[in-house]
């Protein structure tokens, strides 16, 4: 089975997203350039808004749930629509369950062991959670050994200004929550953050 990395390797983390909203954040955020959405499951509403964004048939997107914490959770993102798999932690059978299914798997690690054991049950990504605390002198040390190439994303307290140095250590991509989508926020703003985003991961790629 054929698994295809997203395009431009910027996850959208949608917390508190409320289904009535889920279309038109959806569409933003595609207009803006981000191929990747997730939805965590910690909040109410989160497999309709899942099941409504897929819908929109969005061409080279991923739409998944975020802090999917085991099997029941993979089904349940599955049956709704999703292709995409995003944790906090690293759950080996949930990892698995969904790497058999033909979703993309992005678990969160924080240890070599973690990104070992993720890799082994099938993680196509690593995210890198919470990046905070890993820092750039983590992220460098496990590139040291996992295998060349594994996507490594960090997460949390990502914003335009520190994407440059998360590069510079060996970042691959990101998920990116508050600094992008917080509840309330407009279209509008969400349109714009969203644009500083990719205009800045493409800065870098360049």
């Amino acid at each position: 089975m054929t698994i295809s990395h997203p395009t431009t390797p910027l996850v959208a983390i949608l917390r508190g997203l409320q289904p009535t909203e889920a279309v038109a954040v959806a569409q933003a955020l595609f207009d803006a350039g981000f191929r990747a959405l997730e939805v965590p499951l910690n909040r109410p509403g989160a497999l309709e808004c899942i099941a409504s964004m897929v819908k929109l048939n969005l061409p080279g997107t991923l739409v998944g749930g975020g802090t999917m914490l085991n099997v029941d959770h993979v089904d349940a993102v599955y049956e709704a629509g999703g292709r995409l798999l995003v944790s906090p932690n690293c759950n080996p059978a949930a990892i698995r369950r969904a790497a058999d299914l033909g979703m993309y798997c992005a678990p969160g690690v924080a240890t070599p062991t973690e990104a070992f054991a993720a890799l082994d049950a099938g993680a196509h990504a690593l995210k890198l959670f919470p990046a905070e605390m890993i820092g750039h002198g983590g992220l460098k040390a496990m590139l040291s050994v996992v295998p060349a190439g594994t996507p490594m994303w960090p997460v949390g307290g990502v914003t335009p200004e520190t994407m440059p140095g998360w590069v510079k250590a060996g970042a691959t991509g990101f998920g990116i929550g508050g600094a992008l989508y917080t509840p309330g926020v407009t279209i509008e703003q969400l349109s714009e953050r969203a644009a500083a985003f990719v205009n800045t991961w493409r800065g870098l790629a360049a």
